[in-house]
């Protein structure tokens, strides 16, 4: 059976995953960033946030070592990570690039 956090990144819609965390002060940055992003691109891009601390072996499994770190899904696939916090301009070039 898979995870509801597969299914969510098993979308033909790109989906960002913001792994953060709430005493993280560049997450804290970022996330106007992402909602501007949102904004944006509207029903092109999933964005879901996932606490780090609340939500640790997910954040192992994909070897999170630092916050902010943003995934990009395409059909289920890792597609782009980063981490630290961009510019909008560079999240959305990043996700357009999967259109």
């Amino acid at each position: 059976m898979k995870s509801s956090f597969q299914k969510i990144i098993d979308s033909k819609t790109p989906v960002l995953v913001d792994f953060f965390a709430d005493w993280c002060g560049p997450c804290k940055i970022l996330a106007p960033i992402l909602k501007q992003v949102k904004d944006e691109l509207g029903d092109d891009v999933k964005i879901i946030k996932i606490d780090v601390d609340k939500n640790q072996s997910l954040a192992s499994t994909y070897q999170v070592r630092g916050v902010p770190t943003m995934l990009l899904f395409k059909n289920g696939k890792q597609v782009w990570r980063k981490s630290g916090v961009l510019q909008k301009n560079d999240i959305v070039s990043a996700i357009r690039a999967q259109h």
